[in-house]
């Protein structure tokens, strides 16, 4: 008997270390705890519990996180499952910002009736009885709030994930509650459930493709440890082929999420069938966390075989700025010419990826290629929400009026509104003086003096033409006719307000004044492992 238990006097806890992690325990758990609202609060209660704690647990976890970026503490954590680094933290506190505004758009209800976007029984056949006696009885959906906080802890997770299998894991956690609020649309229910059908599809299948790439890294290297995997890099010889095979089947996994092409197909109907609160958090935060877990992987496990995997992303970045700035011009929708935007942008993000060698003195005080593509993101991020919280103002008796001719005239009928929109569209475009510039100088300039200066040029080339279908729009709102049944631009609540405010806000601040975030983001440092 003593012998049977020999093997427990052995055992040793793992470490977690709590304080680094609190920002993360705090997402999740209010998450549980709204599951728990969901179960036992009276409905009429739900809608008021769920948003606060949604809003106390974002803003207790970016304090926490703040605490931590000001001490300066990087390290490996959860038994080197998870990197508390500076590129983490500061991924952190830009998801957390953008996910609060995210979450005021969730909880409007003044645009649309006295109704949320979302529908109030989503298991109810589209256009049958159930459908109508729930919106009469103006029952909604306040689970949007705990699978918001899964979706975002699980965003957090996956930008500091140090090991291929916790990646995989916060991969389908964002991912998985994203599926279902795709779905929950209260207007146009069948181009939701659509949408949401071919996001679940595809995803399911990039996730097997990341799914098999870390099976063959792990049996080229015997580790799942990023930083494992690197010492294997430098190491082991012979294995070439699983090796090569592995990294391209994580990045297919990876650049699905980023929106590259050709692994783009599921971004504009998605982009159009969700709820446009979700398609504006997704837009932003979804973008966020695949980027820097993309250069996690391959930045830190990877960088060995750089000359290997570069030549893949030189060409998945020049299909993606030309493709997503070409087929943009041709968008008749304006949630879809947002989608082919982020294309695009995926594509310029990457011009910085491949760029991995240190920017040059003199440009921005040398800020590296992981620098530039965080305040690429920040800047990004901000006018896009915005920007989505503008298309949930213009509407007719169908709901939202995305179709771009009926916006024409806009900005005679709400020059306030259409002046906003078109700010959030020059800074898209990359205009001096806004947010989008000081982005895109920073990504193509640690680019360029990386080496990768062919990139730049089709990236200035992509921009050109990304600019022409931005100001056709704002040509069409401020010189064209307002037609007779122009649509109606509703009058938003405390809550989308807020989110243009801070949208513009922000856009203006990062244009004017760059320096404070650039410094924030060079303070980031690099991955470690």
């Amino acid at each position: 008997m003593s012998a049977m238990l020999l093997p427990l006097a052995d055992f040793t806890a793992p470490k977690i270390e709590y304080n680094e992690l609190a920002p993360l325990l705090v997402v999740f758990g209010a998450a549980c705890v709204g599951v728990l609202v969901e179960a036992f609060l009276p409905r009429s209660l739900r809608h008021l519990v769920q948003l606060s704690i949604t809003v106390v647990a974002v803003v207790v976890s970016g304090v926490l996180t703040g605490i931590l970026m000001n001490d300066n503490k990087e390290l490996i954590a959860a038994q080197g499952a998870i990197s508390v680094d500076g590129p983490a933290l500061f991924t952190w506190l830009i998801l957390l910002a953008l996910t609060l505004i995210s979450v005021l758009l969730f909880a409007e209800r003044s645009i649309d009736g006295g109704l949320s976007a979302f529908a109030g029984q989503a298991a109810a056949v589209p256009g049958s009885e159930a459908e109508r006696e729930g919106t009469a009885a103006r029952i909604e959906h306040t689970e949007i709030f705990p699978l918001t906080l899964f979706a975002v802890g699980g965003m957090m997770l996956f930008a500091a994930s140090n090991d291929l299998l916790v990646l995989f894991v916060a991969l389908e956690v964002f991912s998985l509650p994203l599926y279902l609020l795709c779905g929950l649309a209260r207007r146009r229910r069948l181009i939701s459930q659509e949408a949401a059908m071919k996001y679940f599809l595809l995803g399911a299948f990039s996730s097997a493709f990341l799914l098999f790439g870390i099976a063959l890294l792990y049996g080229y290297a015997g580790t799942m440890s990023l930083g494992g995997i690197a010492d294997a890099l430098s190491t082991q010889t012979g294995g070439d082929t699983i090796l090569l095979a592995g990294t391209g089947l994580v990045g297919v996994g990876l650049l699905f999420k980023v929106g590259g092409v050709p692994f783009h197909s599921w971004t504009p109907d998605v982009y159009q069938g969700a709820p446009t609160p979700v398609t504006g958090f997704m837009a932003a935060c979804t973008k966020i966390a695949a980027f820097v877990g993309l250069m996690r992987v391959f930045y830190v496990a990877l960088g060995g075989t750089r000359w290997d995997w570069a030549p893949m992303m030189w060409i998945v970045a020049i299909l993606t700025m030309v493709i997503g700035s070409i087929v943009a011009i041709t968008q008749t929708d304006v949630k879809r010419m947002l989608a082919y935007s982020s294309i695009a942008h995926a594509g310029f993000l990457l011009t910085a990826f491949v760029g991995l060698a240190q920017a040059g003195s003199g440009v921005h005080n040398g800020i590296t290629s992981t620098q530039a593509v965080l305040f690429y993101l920040v800047s990004y991020g901000f006018p896009t929400i915005g920007a989505f919280a503008v298309v949930t103002l213009v509407r007719d008796a169908g709901g939202e009026a995305t179709h771009l001719s009926r916006w024409a005239g806009l900005g005679k009928k709400s020059p306030l509104l259409a002046g906003i929109f078109a700010f959030f569209l020059l800074s898209f475009a990359g205009i001096p003086l806004t947010a989008g510039f000081t982005g895109k100088w920073a990504v193509f300039s640690a680019a360029w003096t990386g080496g990768a200066w062919p990139l730049v040029v089709v990236a200035v080339l992509s921009s050109l033409v990304a600019a022409f279908f931005y100001v056709r729009v704002i040509v069409l709102m401020f010189f064209s006719d307002l037609p007779a049944d122009a649509p109606d631009v509703a009058l938003p609540g405390w809550q989308t307000t807020s989110a243009v405010a801070l949208g513009l806000a922000a856009t203006v601040v990062l244009g004017l004044v760059p320096g404070p975030v650039l410094d924030l983001a060079a303070r980031a440092g690099e991955f470690i492992r």
